[in-house]
């Protein structure tokens, strides 16, 4: 059985939408100012992978809900060894000498030369959120009968980008700086993601339509269980 092209332009931009949030999230941006409860304000930042980690969620919503969970689960485990590869030459590639009076090195490291702790955070918070949000959606669907699609991409969502951000930014970042900063961090970049998909909606529901319509399929995952290590079935 052959693979048809919406299904591998759907796969090419997930994982697209993966590697180049990761490379790109190196930058910090300032969003706003808010006022605190007990007195004074704090700033909100953002790494720049927000501008298109999300959309990675939306694609998620868009496999499972066409073309199934255990389908989903594969394209994740895709993205996440796409991604190992990606890494692994960013860091080789940092290890070649540089040529004389190539200047670049330094700036090459910065951008692309991840620690250890930040890869391991990455992959572990990827893999949690991903695979909630798809099964959260999984079952959400067979639950309300295929109804109030808004209802399911918004609430994995909620799911997935909050247990992503979670994972990633206490691996990171727990035990360098305070509690405090980890909790804004993280509801931060929560809120942020969940905003994203919530106004993506009508071109969340645009996609799956025309998804739908192209390949015949509407999947429902019945007898749907969690094995998050399995790739295929």
């Amino acid at each position: 059985m052959g693979v048809s092209r919406p299904f591998l332009t759907v796969c090419t931009l997930f994982v697209t939408a993966l590697i180049t949030a990761n490379i790109i999230a190196v930058k910090l941006f300032q969003v706003a100012q808010v006022p605190l409860p007990w007195g004074g304000r704090a700033m909100v930042i953002l790494p720049a992978g927000v501008l298109i980690f999300p959309l990675s969620y939306i694609l998620n919503d868009v496999l499972t809900e066409v073309y199934g969970y255990r389908t989903a689960r594969a394209v994740i485990w895709v993205g996440f060894l796409c991604n190992g590869v990606a890494v692994l030459f960013f860091w080789l590639g940092g290890l070649i000498p540089p040529a004389p009076g190539w200047d670049g090195q330094e700036a090459y490291q910065r951008i692309l030369g991840y620690t250890p702790r930040l890869v391991g955070a990455s992959f572990a918070g990827y893999l949690v959120g991903e695979l909630s949000n798809a099964l959260v959606l999984a079952r959400l669907k067979v639950a309300t009968r295929g109804r109030w699609l808004w209802l399911r991409t918004i609430t994995s969502t909620l799911v997935g980008e909050g247990l992503d951000s979670l994972v990633f930014i206490t691996i990171a970042f727990v035990g360098t700086v305070g509690a405090g900063l980890l909790v804004q961090v993280v509801i931060a970049q929560w809120l942020a993601k969940c905003l994203y998909e919530a106004l993506a909606t009508p071109f969340t529901y645009l996609v799956v339509g025309y998804l739908k319509r192209c390949e015949g399929l509407d999947t429902y995952d019945y007898d749907l269980t969690w094995h998050p290590l399995r790739v295929l079935r």
